[in-house]
This record gives C-alpha cells, structure tokens and sequence, in this order.
C-alpha cells in the first residue's frame, strides 16, 4: 500500500483519496485489500477500559499486546479510566516487548457512534485520529472503527455503511488504514462493501462461526485480570493485526495481502469515481463526502 505524505498531501489527492474510498463499494476498488486471517492462532491481545495494567505484567501473562482505545470514556462512565490510550502507556508496552493498535469507540446502544451515519464520522474521525497521534501511533496503521451491535442489513445499508466509508474516507486522506470491529455479518458486509483491511470480530450475533477474513477475534467470556484489571482476551490470527510501537516510521503491512499499491486516478476517472459514488447509497452522497473531508482536511493541511 502507498502511504501518504501528510505534509505534501494536496486537496486534490484528497478528494481522489476520498473518492477512490467512497466509490470502492461501487466499483470492486479497496483501498487495501483485507487482511487474510491464518488457520490457527498465533498469540493473543487484551482490550481493556477499567484502567492500564503495567507492560510487565501484560509481558508475563504471555500477551502480544493491546488494542487501545483512541477514544475519551463517555459521560457517566466514569470508571473507564483506561480511555484513552496514552503515549506512556504505549512506551511503557514497547520496553516490554509488546505492541499497541488502536481502536475508536465513543457511544454505545443508544448513543453509539455509527447512528448519525456518515455525518457522525465527521465528529469521531478527528477524536481518532488526534488522540492515536497523541500515543505516538504513526501514519500507515489502522484505526478499528467499532461497530459493538448485532445490526440488521437495513441498519447497516442506512446508517453503518455511511458511517464507515466517511470514516475510511477520513482515515484513507489522513494516511491511515481502516479496521472494522464487528460481529461476522458486519464484517461480511463492510468486507464486501470494501471497507477496511483488518477485522476484529465479537460474538454478539455471529451465530458461533468465525469470520474467514477475521484479524482478531473477541471470544465471549474470554477474559481475565491483569494487576486487578478486567481484560478481555482476543485470539490473534495474522501477522499483521494492525500493531505499532511509538516512534515507529510508517511502514507498508507486514501481510502480503496488504502491500498493494493503489494508484491515484487521473482527473477524468475521478469523475467517473466520484459519480460512481454517489449512487452506492442514497445515504453516501457527496454531501457526505464533503462532510468527511472537512473531518480529514485539518490533518492533511
């Protein structure tokens, strides 16, 4: 995959960016071509809200890691003091040995993130962006969007979907890559609407099967206590799960699967691109687009 320049990153490129993300559904175009899980497990990571375990115990409990939240605790909750991540926590991590990837989860039922549809990502994308920044995560990762529900289509078709593809828009002219967390239908969806290219997945919905694109997978009732912390315990089953350390330069993926580059179209196939777009859902028009991109634009400039 090409990563992005943020400082020479032009408007244009924005919008080709932009609309290359959005028209990906309608044209069979992903931004990265989605992490293919492994057959067996390779390791596991810990997600946590309640507080920050030390990287020695995380290290002697056998962990790979941590996917981190780059989102604040919500109002009400405020025993979320593990959220957000930050940059100590990240470096206490690496001198451990472990590794950081970064999840964005604000709302939940009723407030969740995703039922603004696409207007919603420009209020969440900046949050997620800045706060996986303020960790030291560096460009050329993903951000796992959550999507912690058991959705309907038409749930995902009006609401989700649009969520998504401005996020990804947001993330993809930021110089970012796109994580979905779902249960397996989502996945399904957004993996065949071309969204994303690493999938953590839950169990809420998936009717016991496993995705067969899943990076990462939440298995209900996994979960332990780390220096008096409740985890969660996620099986890992690629490589590549999306991890970073704080400093690391903005490197391609480690999986094959993701180490495509993805040419900027000339101006005639951005229009082409851009109408292509509009009609994927009259919920992801270019009045989307432009939402996203006001979303992205203060971290391109």
């Amino acid at each position: 995959m090409t990563f992005v320049n943020n400082s020479t990153y032009s408007r244009r490129g924005v919008l080709k960016a932009a609309s290359i993300a959005l028209a990906a559904g309608a044209v069979g175009v992903s931004v990265a071509p989605a992490a293919q899980s492994q057959s067996r497990i390779l390791g596991t990571v810990i997600d946590y809200s309640a507080g920050v375990p030390s990287g020695r115990a995380v290290a002697a409990a056998g962990h790979l890691g941590a996917v981190r939240y780059v989102s604040q605790p919500r109002p009400g909750s405020e025993w979320m003091k593990g959220k957000p991540v930050g940059l100590a926590e990240t470096q206490d991590f690496a001198a451990n040995g472990l590794s950081t990837a970064s999840v964005y989860q604000f709302g939940k039922d009723s407030t969740a993130d995703w039922l603004q549809g696409a207007a919603g990502a420009a209020t969440h994308a900046p949050q997620a962006i800045a706060l996986h920044r303020a960790a030291g995560g560096p460009t050329g990762r993903p951000i796992y969007v959550a999507i912690d529900d058991n959705p309907t289509q038409t749930q995902y078709r009006n609401q989700i979907r649009p969520y998504l593809l401005a996020f990804q828009t947001a993330l993809t002219a930021a110089g970012y890559q796109t994580g979905v967390y779902g249960n397996w239908n989502t996945i399904e969806w957004a993996s065949k609407d071309g969204i994303g290219s690493f999938y953590w997945q839950h169990d809420w919905g998936s009717g016991g099967k496993i995705h067969p694109r899943v990076t990462i997978h939440q298995k209900a009732g996994y979960v332990g206590k780390i220096d008096g912390i409740d985890v969660d315990i996620n099986n890992v089953y690629a490589a590549d799960w999306g991890q970073w350390k704080p400093g690391q330069a903005a490197t391609p993926s480690t999986n094959p699967s993701t180490n495509v580059s993805i040419p900027l179209p000339d101006q005639a196939q951005l229009d082409q691109l851009s109408a292509q777009a509009s009609t994927l859902s009259s919920n992801v028009n270019q009045q989307d687009l432009q939402v996203a991109l006001e979303a992205a634009r203060k971290f391109i400039q």
